[in-house]
Order: structure tokens, then sequence, then C-alpha cells
């Protein structure tokens, strides 16, 4: 009996050792302020290399022409589901349009989205049309062949696809804002990343290590920096695990031993 006070303890101990995780993961999402939207960027680049950069949580602006590429950039890590949502605001009068909203990661590989109407046709006369796009969660390590999520730099290009000739160069404004939820370690996988997948990283490692100022392609990141991949939600429940098995398996003996040999069996009997 003993014995299973002191488990009972030391899962209460690892119970109240995990409760705090939740609130801290749902505050890992970033959050709309005035503040993040004044940094926002108000224009739009026109290729993966000049795509403007913003952070999750952000709104970024953009006034364009139609049939203009307009590319931004955003940094996911591990274990967050991005979503990408995208306002085009149109002209008063226009054509039948269809809009379409593509991410890519970092190998600017495309991402297909798991849910959302990333492909909209705005009929004549609409004001504006809503794009959205939620991928799959990003891991932190996945085979070469595979077209999983990887950290690093996202890249978001949003374009019209069917354009009448009467409508090319008609002037449009376009919003878009990148958001995820912290899967946690439901997603956690066993391996990791050398570096993330952003463009210049090896350059600034290097030039981090001699010293020395190089320019880099890239220097989105997370606000609280890139994970180190090694911990997450799934050890504290995988040693809860294993003390919920250890009480199990000492209730089964407790019930199942019996009270041993009655006092008037004599021993050897």
């Amino acid at each position: 009996m003993r014995a299973i006070r002191v488990l009972s303890a030391a899962l209460l101990t690892l119970g109240l050792a995990a409760a705090p995780a939740a609130p801290a993961a749902a505050d890992s999402s970033p959050s709309p302020s005035a503040s993040a939207d004044a940094k926002a960027p108000t224009q739009a680049g026109t290729s993966f290399r000049t795509a403007a950069e913003m952070d999750q949580g952000q709104t970024a602006t953009a006034s364009a022409s139609t049939g203009d590429y307009l590319y931004w950039s955003f940094p996911a890590d591990t274990g967050q589901r991005p979503t990408v949502r995208a306002t085009v605001k149109l002209p008063d009068t226009h054509a039948a349009q269809t809009w379409q909203l593509d991410v890519y990661d970092g190998l600017r590989r495309h991402q297909s989205c798991q849910y959302g109407a990333a492909t909209r046709t705005a009929e004549q006369g609409t004001a504006t049309v809503e794009l959205a796009c939620v991928l799959r969660t990003v891991r932190a390590w996945a085979e070469p062949w595979a077209n999983d999520p990887l950290p690093g730099t996202y890249y978001v290009r949003l374009t019209v696809l069917n354009l009448n000739s009467a409508d090319l160069g008609l002037p449009v404004r376009a919003e878009v804002r990148a958001d995820s939820k912290d899967i946690g370690g439901a997603a956690a996988v066993d391996g990791s990343l050398g570096k993330p997948l952003v463009p210049g990283i090896a350059v600034k490692s290097e030039a981090e290590q001699d010293g020395s100022k190089s320019a880099v392609l890239s220097a989105i990141e997370p606000d609280d920096g890139w994970s180190s991949d090694w911990w997450s939600s799934r050890w504290v429940w995988t040693a809860v695990g294993g003390v919920l098995a250890a009480l199990a398996g000492i209730g089964g003996y407790a019930l199942t031993r019996g009270r041993g040999r009655p006092a008037y069996v004599p021993p050897g009997a």
C-alpha cells in the first residue's frame, strides 16, 4: 500500500506539472494588435525573391493592378497549423474573375490546403472576394521524397486566373493575414532539421561563426525564435501513461494475490 501511495503522489505531481501547459500553448498563437498591424507591410512583392515579409497575426495590405502577381512571406514553426486568409477589394465595374491563393514552403514546393476555399470566382459586380487556406501541421522532420510542411519561410501568392482583357490593369486592393494554431505534442515526430528552411540562413550562420557581416536574403523569424524540437508535451503524457500503467499493475496484483496462507494451515502442508 505504501508503494501505491508513493506512485499516487508522483502521478499528482506530474499532473500539476502538466496542467500549466495548456494555457501556454493557447497563448503561443499570435493575436491581432494595433502595434503589430502598424508594422505590417503595405505593399507586396512580385516574385519569391521580393516577397514582402510579414509576421503571423499581422494584416498585410497592398494596392495593385488586376493581373499582377502578389507575393508575401511569413515564418511557420514546428507544431503550428497555419491558416492564410486573403480579401481582395475589386473595382466597381468588372467582369467575372477567378482569384486564387497559393502557399509554398521554404523549398518553394506548393502546399495543398487541408480545407478552405483557395480559389473563388467573383461574379460581375461583386465588391470583394475572400479566400482561405488551412495548411497541414508543420512537421519537425520529413523524408526527402515527402511534401510535408517543414519549419521555415512560407510564401503566399495571390493572383487572378481568368481575366477579361477589359479588366486588365484595373486597380484592386488586397489584404492578407496568416495565423496559426499550436497543435502541440500530437504532431511531434522523431527527428528535426539542421536549420529551418529560410533563404540565406546558411550564409547567416557562416557569417556569425566568422564574425563577418554579409547580406542575408531573409531575416524572417518567429518572435520567440525557432523551436529546438527536442521537447514537446508528448514527453509529459508518456510519463503519465507509464505511471498509470504501474498503478494498474500494482492494483491488479493487490486484487488477485489473495490473503495468503491461513493461520491454521501449517507450513509445508
